[in-house]
This record gives structure tokens, sequence and C-alpha cells, in this order.
């Protein structure tokens, strides 16, 4: 397997991307409590190889220009058949929208599974295609991203904004 790897200049900083050659596995905020520690004025904005890394990079412009709502790319990620399950129905909560760990977990058939279905959402490894910055908690406070708090808020109001025509959720 032939993995690329590039970086991404988004609104909320370098994104790190890595694709298998056909699918995308990784989209990882550097930088932050579960990214990799980098020096930004180290990294090499490269331009993408293969045909997956360019639909991302696309999907991604259109994304944060905010006329893209539902991402179209073919996904990779390893996990159990439990996170997979859970990284599945992450895609299915609409843009600009959000539902609570115990929505998600009661979603997938598992209504006492709350902490694990929080976990699953923890590691997952695609942030904003696989829209895990839309789990919140039953009390709609923002809690738990890997890409931290501040970055899920953006993309909360980013999504909101565009959708509703709102400005500001928290």
């Amino acid at each position: 397997m032939n993995i690329e790897m590039i970086y991404y200049q988004s609104p909320l900083g370098i994104l790190e991307i890595r694709s298998t050659g056909s699918a995308i596995s990784d989209v990882l905020f550097i930088n932050s409590w579960k990214g990799a520690k980098i020096n930004e004025d180290e990294i090499s904005l490269v331009k993408p190889k293969s045909p997956v890394m360019k639909t991302c990079i696309k999907q991604l412009d259109e994304y944060f220009a905010g006329t893209r709502t539902v991402f179209n790319i073919h996904l990779s990620q390893v996990g159990t058949v439990f996170q997979q399950t859970v990284w599945a129905e992450l895609c299915h909560i609409p843009y600009g929208r959000t539902i609570s760990y115990l929505e998600l977990s009661k979603r997938i058939g598992h209504v006492k599974a709350i902490r694990a279905v929080g976990t699953a959402n923890g590691n997952n490894s695609i942030s904003i295609i696989v829209p895990c910055h839309r789990v919140i908690g039953h009390n709609g406070d923002l809690v738990g991203y890997g890409g931290d708090l501040w970055r899920k808020k953006w993309l909360l109001e980013h999504e909101n904004k565009i959708a509703n025509g709102v400005q500001t959720l928290f």
C-alpha cells in the first residue's frame, strides 16, 4: 500500500491528510491535543498527487468556502466493527445540526453504550469529513474534541451560519 501524506492550510490551522492511494485514511489537525506536534514554519505544503487526495483537497476547499455540505469521497479508517458503526452514523448527522452522545448511542442501537460511543467518536481519525464535531453534550455543551474545543466551536458555527444564516451558537 502506497501512503501519500500532505499538509493542507485550513482556516483552523494546518491539517495532515493521509491517503492509501484509493481512499482517505486520516485528516488530523496538527498541533492539537490529538494531532502531531510540528513546527508549522517547517511544513512544506505540497500539491496532492493521487486523484483521491486531489478530490479531498477540492472538497475541503468547498467546505470551508461554504459551498459543500456533504463530502463524497472514498474513506478507509481502521477500527473495530463498533467504531465503524459509530463513524458511519456520524456521516448521517445533517450539516449544520448537532446531536448528543446519547442520541448517537440510540441511533446505533446501543443506548447504554454512551461512553463507548464517546470513545469511538474520539478515535475518529478523519476530522471534518466524518463529522465527529457535530456530537455535543446532552445539555448542549461543547465537550470533547481531539482538534481542540475552539475548533469544534468554529466548525459548528461555520456550518450553522451556512445552513441557517445564524452567526453564533455558543
